[in-house]
């Protein structure tokens, strides 16, 4: 923006005032035109104050810097920076660190560093300020260089310094990284600090470690927690689908006496995600209503998401057809509900309608859409998606791309899927990783592995869904020597962590040439707890090659973890029976005959206070 001169009057009035209380009366109201959100006013009344021979002081320039931060304006910030460097506060820690600030938020980090490096005194406001230029911009190695030097300059962070700290490392998602920020909080005394616990909290949650955004949250002083404590553990457990932890946080937080607030309710809602927690969902919004929280535009599109997830799609287009306003994300998330469900029908009428009241499809709704068309098998409607993207400019979109690759494969068109796919210019390793699964689940192999094969010599690095991919192609196969190739290239070339689905496809590999002791080795040496899966794709492995006794251990072991299915009791019966043991096989019989029905009444999932609390009455 640039600022015109305005003629200003010089009333008889001002000339009463002292140049103490006229510099006040500027200051005043330029300080309460940032504030109040008008900072090209602000600005004005700057050249205005300029041109009555009023002499700017140290509390002004930070304001007026804070105006032209607001407006994103260089040739503005650089205007002030001028009249700072010919007043006698070029040498103001405070007015410098604002000049900082304000280069930064004008997106201009290099002159906001050039200005930090000249000035002659730094205080901790100032660290911070160049911090977070960094740290905003994701420079972790400029971040950490800066602040080792900070501390060899005698400065001690503080709380903010940690906070713009645990942001920088953020986008590296790797626990071990915020520990390790964690820890320094805690050295330096700050961990203490409830805005420090509460960014822990989210950026573990984040970063996958639930376990330790659970410890940093108990660790908050129960007198000292906020409402945003609260609502960062419970989008932590959101973040993990654990509905049932959510809504006992919840009641949690009601039993302090806390007033929840939108967010809460966001979150709340968005745990709420999985059909077994439609009941949860209908008192949260329930509870909602109560508070007042429902009639928001956010909240009801994340109540038709949240309904539309847990089955119910009638609810969802209750809501839906009730809304006076609607934007893009109203209309995506109804035609993802019915989608998901696979009523593309109703999908596709939803979509011309959309686009009959003016309102544009975006990109998340044409994928949308491309989803049902995979999980439905609706070729032809996929390929006039297909064609519309086209058409749309969407399918320049290398997300859009991947989507069709990945339509076409569970479509059983693979054909398209390839022609697609030898078509792009462009391909990411999730284009690469979606054939590979789609020729894998069709059961051609060799392409699967030939297309791994390529990927690698290109040097693109595979990732743990793309060493899946492959794991089930060689299951597939029954290539048990590339499977195992595939697995050791996984571990010890590029150190990824075999997750149970890898272990799972390396048991039904060796299961099915025979080598039951070695899949069993592989099960009882994973770092991680089995599952009833992998256990399952043994005892299949024993019924194939007649292995009672080993059937019968397995057996045991899914029992234990799935008492209530009878699948591991039908199993161990075929097995003796394939032995003709009929006694094991009457045995097994009558076991089943005493199973406990597999549905259960919510009271048995939750604790009696639950039922109890303020959320339920």
């Amino acid at each position: 923006m640039i600022i015109y001169p305005v003629a200003v009057t010089v009333t008889p009035f001002m000339n009463r005032f002292s140049n103490f209380s006229i510099l006040s009366f500027w200051n005043s109201n330029i300080r309460e035109a940032v504030n109040g959100g008008h900072a090209q006013k602000a600005l004005l009344l700057f050249r205005q104050m300029k041109q009555t021979g009023v002499t700017p002081n140290g509390s002004t320039f930070p304001f007026v810097a804070k105006a032209c931060a607001r407006i994103s304006c260089l040739w503005n910030s650089q205007m002030i920076h001028a009249h700072v460097a010919k007043s006698c506060f070029q040498s103001n820690v405070f007015v410098q660190t604002a000049m900082v600030d304000m280069y930064m938020k004008c997106g201009h980090l290099e002159d906001a560093h050039h200005v930090f490096v000249g000035m002659p005194t730094r205080d901790i406001a100032s660290w911070n300020a160049m911090l977070a230029g960094f740290s905003h911009r994701s420079f972790v190695d400029r971040f950490f260089c800066l602040l080792r030097e900070m501390r060899y300059s005698g400065i001690h962070p503080d709380s903010v310094t940690v906070l713009f700290l645990i942001q920088s490392v953020l986008e590296l998602k790797n626990p071990n990284v915020v520990k390790a920020v964690h820890c320094f909080a805690i050295r330096i005394g700050v961990h203490i600090d409830v805005s420090v616990a509460n960014t822990l909290i989210a950026v573990y949650a984040k970063c996958g470690d639930l376990c330790s955004a659970e410890i940093v949250f108990d660790e908050i002083g129960s007198d000292i927690r906020s409402v945003i404590s609260w609502n960062s553990m419970i989008a932590a457990y959101a973040n993990f689908e654990k509905y049932d932890k959510a809504v006992y946080c919840y009641t949690g937080m009601l039993g302090c006496g806390l007033l929840p607030d939108i967010s809460t309710i966001l979150n709340l809602l968005s745990a709420c995600v999985q059909p077994k927690a439609l009941f949860q969902g209908l008192l949260i919004h329930s509870h909602a209503i109560q508070l007042g929280c429902d009639a928001g535009l956010c909240v009801v599109n994340t109540l038709i998401s949240m309904y539309s997830k847990c089955g119910d799609v009638h609810s969802a287009r209750l809501l839906f057809d009730g809304m006076s306003i609607r934007t893009c994300v109203s209309w995506t998330v109804m035609i993802s509900g019915y989608a998901e469900k696979g009523y593309m029908d109703e999908a596709l009428t939803l979509f011309n309608t959309m686009e009959a009241t003016g309102e544009n499809p975006d990109l998340v709704t044409v994928l949308a859409l491309i989803s049902g068309c995979g999980q439905t098998g609706s070729l032809e409607l996929g390929k006039w998606i297909d064609n519309y993207s086209i058409n749309k400019g969407l399918k320049e979109n290398i997300v859009v791309c991947n989507a069709l690759i990945d339509m076409y494969a569970k479509c059983g068109s693979l054909s398209n899927a390839k022609e697609l796919f030898y078509s792009m210019a462009n391909k990411t390793i999730v284009t690469w990783t979606t054939l590979i699964t789609a020729c894998a689940l069709s059961g051609d192999v060799k392409d699967a592995l030939d297309l791994f094969l390529v990927m690698v010599q290109m040097g693109m690095k595979p990732n743990h869904i793309t060493f899946l991919a492959v794991l089930q192609a060689c299951a597939h196969g029954g290539l048990l020597e590339r499977g195992l190739e595939c697995f050791n290239m996984m571990t010890q070339k590029y150190g990824i962590r075999p997750g149970i689905d890898h272990y799972s496809c390396m048991v039904d590999l060796l299961g099915r040439k025979g080598q039951l002791r070695e899949a069993l080795g592989i099960i009882e040496c994973m770092p991680v707890e089995p599952d009833a899966g992998i256990w399952s794709a043994l005892l299949s492995a024993c019924k194939l090659h007649a292995k009672m006794e080993m059937g019968k251990y397995v057996s045991e072991r899914l029992f234990q973890l799935e008492p209530n299915v009878a699948v591991p009791y039908v199993e161990l019966a075929n097995i003796y029976a394939s032995a003709g043991m009929w006694d094991g096989v009457a045995a097994i019989r009558r076991k089943m005959k005493y199973l406990p029905s597999e549905k259960m009444s919510w009271t048995k999932h939750y604790p009696s206070e639950w039922q109890n609390s303020y959320l339920y009455s």
